[in-house]
C-alpha cells in the first residue's frame, strides 16, 4: 500500500456514472427483465494507486471491472483512460489501448490454456498486438517467468504440472507481458489457500513498486483489501455507497453496510472481542432492486425517507464520501 501518492496530477482512470444492465428473459412469452448490475458508479483511479473495490458476491463490482476494459458493453456512462474515452473508441484503437489495460482473472486454473505450454500463453499477447521477434519475446517471457519466481525451464511445461498459487503467478506474468498502465486484479487471491494469498499479494505489492502500476483490485474480504489498497470504494446491490482513503475507512466507516462488512472482519488477536452487526434478510435481487436506497431493507437504521428517495453522494471529509440519508447534516457543514 502507498501511502505517499498525491493526487494533484490528472487520474489515469476516471469512470463517470457507469451503469451496467443485463437483459435476462423469462416466461413462457419470453419477456425481457433488466439486471441492473452497475448503476451510476463513479470512482477514480491515479498512477501508481491501488483502488480496492469491495463487497458481497452479486454486488456488481467484478462487472465493474469488465465493463470499463470493455469486455462486457456498458448501458450508459463514460470512462477515459488518460485522455482516451474507453467507451466511444473504435475496434481498432481499443486493440492498441489494452497494452495499457490488462487484467489478472479470479480462477488461475481456467484463466490459462490446458493446451499451452506457459511460456506460449505468457507470449501470446505480445503475438497478438506484434510486439518483437521471435527472440525478442522469448527472452521476455524467461525474464517474467523468473520475475514471479521460477526459471526459464518452467516455459516448456503445461499449466497441470502447476499448483493454484503457481497458476496464478503466471496469470499474473502474463498480464505483465505488455508492461502495462493499469491491471484489473478481478478477486486474485480467493481461489488460493491464505497462505499462498499473502505471498501473492507482497508479488502485486513489489511489481507495482517496481513498474510504477496502478491496480483496480476487487475482492469480498475486506482483511484482504486492507494489506493493498490505497484507497477503498464499497458496493452493495451495483452501488457505490462509500469510497474513502483504506484507513479512514477502517476507523471512521460511515455506511451501515461498510460497518456490517468490517464487523464480519476477525479480530487481529483472539483475546480482542468484536460486535458483530447481523444484517437481517437476504440481498435483494437486482432484477427488482429496492426503490430508494438499496440497502434500506436490511438497514438497521432506515427511516422513511430512505424508502423512497435514493441518496446522492455526500462527501463528508476530504476524500470520504457516503451515499446515505443519516448524512445529510453533516454535508452540509454541520456538526457530527
Amino acid at each position: 500500500m502507498n501511502s505517499n501518492l498525491s493526487h494533484t496530477e490528472e487520474p489515469l482512470l476516471r469512470i463517470e456514472h457507469l451503469t451496467k444492465h443485463f437483459v435476462s428473459r423469462s416466461g413462457s412469452i419470453l419477456r425481457k427483465n433488466h439486471v441492473k448490475a452497475v448503476e451510476d458508479v463513479s470512482f477514480s483511479i491515479y498512477k501508481g494507486e491501488t483502488y480496492g473495490l469491495v463487497g458481497e458476491s452479486g454486488s456488481g463490482k467484478s462487472t465493474t471491472g469488465r465493463t470499463l476494459l470493455r469486455l462486457a458493453e456498458p448501458t450508459s456512462g463514460k470512462a477515459y483512460f488518460e485522455d482516451r474515452d474507453i467507451f466511444s473508441l473504435p475496434s481498432k484503437a481499443l486493440k492498441a489501448l489494452r497494452k495499457d489495460m490488462q487484467m489478472i482473472f479470479q480462477d488461475p486454473h481456467s484463466s490459462l490454456d490446458p493446451k499451452k505450454r506457459v511460456g506460449y500463453s505468457i507470449a501470446e499477447p505480445m503475438m497478438i498486438h506484434g510486439q518483437g521477434t521471435k527472440k525478442e519475446r522469448q527472452e521476455r517471457v524467461f525474464e517474467l517467468l523468473e520475475r514471479v519466481g521460477f526459471t526459464a525451464q518452467h516455459a516448456n511445461r503445461f499449466p497441470y504440472e502447476f499448483s493454484g498459487g503457481q497458476r496464478q503467478r503466471i496469470g499474473i506474468a502474463k498480464a505483465l507481458a505488455l508492461q502495462p498502465k493499469l491491471i484489473v486484479c478481478d478477486e486474485p487471491v480467493s481461489a488460493l489457500d491464505v497462505s499462498i494469498q499473502s505471498q501473492i499479494l507482497n508479488l502485486l505489492i513489489e511489481l507495482q513498486s517496481e513498474y510504477r502500476l496502478s491496480y483496480l483490485f476487487i475482492a469480498h474480504d475486506l482483511s484482504v483489501v486492507r494489506h493493498i489498497a490505497d484507497r477503498i470504494g464499497v458496493m452493495y446491490l451495483g452501488h457505490l455507497v462509500e469510497q474513502a482513503p483504506t484507513d479512514k475507512l477502517f476507523t471512521h466507516p460511515l455506511h451501515p453496510y461498510t460497518q456490517f462488512l468490517l464487523s464480519a472482519v476477525p479480530a487481529p488477536h483472539p483475546k480482542l472481542k468484536k460486535e458483530r452487526i447481523i444484517l437481517q434478510g437476504d440481498i435483494p435481487s437486482p432484477l427488482h432492486p429496492p426503490s430508494g436506497c438499496v440497502f434500506h431493507t436490511r438497514c438497521p437504521y432506515a427511516m422513511e425517507v430512505c424508502k423512497q428517495v435514493r441518496p446522492v453522494s455526500l462527501e463528508i471529509s476530504s476524500g470520504h464520501s457516503v451515499q446515505c440519508h443519516l448524512y445529510n447534516d453533516q454535508a452540509e457543514g454541520k456538526d457530527f
